[in-house]
């Protein structure tokens, strides 16, 4: 095992896609000499050099284009979004282009990208820098969206992103970059990065997270226990294709649901969760499922984000909630 930062884990994941695959490049703002402005990419264009660790103009739908151009030319490009709110300019590239290109030449063509993206909230950053987008790219057909939550998964989802065939959307916790934990880089035994996976085991409730409100959750989880009462955790891992099988599962064992997320309630992620959870274990269902996340607002500034992101306070109420009906 090596203690690595969630940071350092994507770095080292990406370090081995590019040593087993000459044609992995990496590409976005800053993400050369300054190693990105989380530092993610650090060292990689010292060790592979300019022509594959590529400094790109400020400029994201062109980083996505230029990416969609070297993919149709057998290159496999991980693009950094510096930052989620700045997703935007490229989302033409994105929905337009990448996700409809393979569909749209009956499959012969395939458009293995990677778009990287930090996510979220809690860093105490200005306007922009917060966002959670993951409900406009999961909508979108065609797309892979996933989360990584901690450092192992980090390490093998990002590689896991990298061989695949189709365009990922690729979140990272960005207030999580700085945790550590054990990562065992030497083994290959990954589970799939389109699987849910269950992190806490419980009896009375599932908790569905992903990206940053996992840890949330596992803290909500602990503290329920004083009230007697076991929460289940499950890390969704991948938003799109859902696990849903895994999700049924858990709910049908423990018979109440709260999802969980940055987002806004309204509209979010969350919505589908619901949806799919109440068709598929109506009978179960000892309360109607519930969702905590972000109002139905832009993101506020730093000194009020503390009122804007679900904490364990705001799901264990949702938690109560659950057990009163």
């Amino acid at each position: 095992m090596t203690v690595l930062t969630l940071a350092k884990a994507l770095n080292e994941g990406m370090r081995k896609a590019m040593e087993d695959d000459a044609k992995v490049l990496v590409m976005g703002e800053d993400v050369g000499k300054l190693g990105g402005v989380f530092r993610v990419t650090d060292g990689l264009q010292k060790d592979f050099g300019e022509e594959r660790v590529i400094d790109t103009p400020l400029a994201e739908s062109g980083i996505i284009g230029t990416a969609i151009g070297l993919a149709l030319r057998g290159y496999r490009p991980v693009c950094e979004i510096q930052f989620d709110g700045f997703v935007f300019p490229a989302a033409d590239q994105i929905i337009t282009q990448l996700a409809k290109m393979p569909l749209r030449s009956l499959g012969k063509l395939r458009l293995p990208v990677v778009v990287r993206i930090p996510c979220g909230g809690g860093i105490g950053a200005v306007e922009h820098h917060s966002e959670s987008p993951e409900a406009y790219f999961t909508h979108t057909a065609g797309l892979r969206v996933v989360a990584c939550s901690n450092p192992a998964d980090a390490y093998t989802m990002i590689q896991q992103a990298i061989r695949c065939d189709d365009p990922v959307v690729f979140f990272e916790p960005k207030r999580r970059y700085w945790e550590k934990a054990d990562v065992d880089v030497a083994s290959t035994d990954w589970t799939p990065f389109d699987e849910a996976r269950v992190v806490r085991p419980g009896t009375d409730l599932t908790l569905l997270a992903y990206g940053p409100m996992v840890k949330t959750c596992l803290e909500v989880a602990k503290a329920a226990e004083d009230d007697g009462r076991s929460l289940e955790v499950l890390d969704l891992r991948s938003l799109n294709p859902l696990d849903l099988p895994k999700v049924t599962e858990s709910v049908r064992r423990t018979g109440r649901c709260v999802v969980v997320h940055e987002a806004p309630v309204y509209n979010g992620f969350g919505a589908e969760l619901a949806a799919r959870v109440t068709e598929e274990c109506f009978y179960v269902l000892e309360a109607p499922v519930l969702r905590v996340g972000g109002p139905s607002t832009p993101y506020p500034p730093s000194k009020l984000e503390e009122h804007y992101l679900p904490d364990l306070d705001r799901v264990l109420y949702a938690v109560d909630r659950a057990f009163t009906f």
